[in-house]
């Protein structure tokens, strides 16, 4: 399954839903859709009110609602055929085109952020192959800001001066079930799916913070530098253990090429080692790292502002974003 946040316009502005991708490639609004389920059981007052404890406008408290959610929404899955103009029990559309509305990020401000540097091949690249000894030991991670998350489609701002600002070609986790100290074979039963991730880097900047011996900040977490989408797709749909292609093509070119199998540390690794002592909560985003030559960075080459930078993992879509100057 696969989840989209969305934004609908209004007479009194932009509306934030949350929909499931059909068959056909339109968006079901789950919310409404679930509402409509109930119809006829309920009065409908009630059955809004329903829809919206269950399965809110919001991925990570849907999330955070279990199996309950879980339960709902696949009962508003059964509407997934319902033609385009079709309307729910109360009144609201209960499925767009993709070009009828806004993709948002999945998880437009995640409960948290971190993202981890898995890929050797990534870190042999980065340091010149001095790959510190302590990075064989544990999954290394910063914290970033996850008020600076935006969607596919959203320009990226290139700073004035700025002539490496980088993307990294990443899959990002989605926590689903909170836990703390969770072993490495109970990590599958925390995670609801997967979605594309692009770690924005402005990599002088980068480097300058961590010579002063800590960051990345600057360097990475400014307004729309968290790029995430365009969908979330559940973790019995997606398995990055599997040899899914990932691509990034800066202007219509191909810069980089990598596989998701090719990660060093395992997700159940990654997941375990990030809830030692520290509850992982649902919505909680964890960017496994960039793939081996899946940045500028390692190519010697950097994304030029009108450039569009397109990050396309097999099985979890396309982001895409242009780079705009200040």
């Amino acid at each position: 399954m696969r989840y989209a946040t969305f934004e609908v316009e209004t007479p009194v502005g932009p509306v934030r839903r949350v929909g499931i991708v059909t068959s056909a490639g339109d968006l079901l609004d789950v919310n409404l859709a679930f509402a409509h389920t109930l119809a006829g059981r309920v009065d409908r007052s009630r059955a809004r009110a329903i829809a919206d404890a269950l399965v809110p406008a919001d991925l990570a408290v849907l999330l955070a609602n279990g199996e309950a959610a879980r339960e709902a929404v696949l009962r508003a899955a059964d509407l997934t055929d319902a033609p385009l103009d079709a309307l729910s029990a109360g009144g609201g559309r209960l499925i767009y085109r993709h070009e009828e509305v806004r993709l948002l990020a999945p998880l437009p401000s995640p409960p948290s952020l971190r993202d981890c540097a898995a890929f050797e091949q990534h870190v042999k690249n980065s340091t010149r192959g001095n790959v510190p000894a302590e990075w064989y030991e544990m999954p290394v991670y910063y914290k970033g800001n996850p008020r600076s998350v935006v969607g596919t489609g959203a320009d990226v701002v290139v700073p004035r001066g700025a002539e490496r600002l980088d993307y990294e070609l990443e899959f990002a986790i989605v926590i689903g079930r909170a836990g703390r100290d969770v072993p490495p074979e109970s990590a599958a039963a925390h995670i609801a799916g997967y979605t594309v991730f692009n770690d924005v880097s402005e990599r002088r900047q980068q480097f300058k913070e961590m010579r002063g011996g800590l960051g990345p900040a600057k360097g990475k977490d400014r307004d729309g530098w968290n790029v995430l989408g365009p969908y979330l797709v559940t973790a019995d749909a997606w398995d990055p253990a599997e040899p899914h292609t990932m691509v990034a093509r800066v202007a219509g070119e191909v810069w980089s090429r990598g596989s998701t199998d090719s990660i060093h540390h395992s997700v159940a690794e990654i997941v375990s080692y990030l809830s030692r002592a520290e509850e992982l909560r649902p919505g909680d985003v964890i960017g496994a790292g960039t793939v081996g030559w899946g940045s500028g960075l390692e190519l010697g080459r950097y994304p030029q502002a009108g450039d569009l930078v397109e990050l396309e993992i097999d099985g979890l879509g396309v982001l895409a974003n242009r780079w705009v100057a200040a």
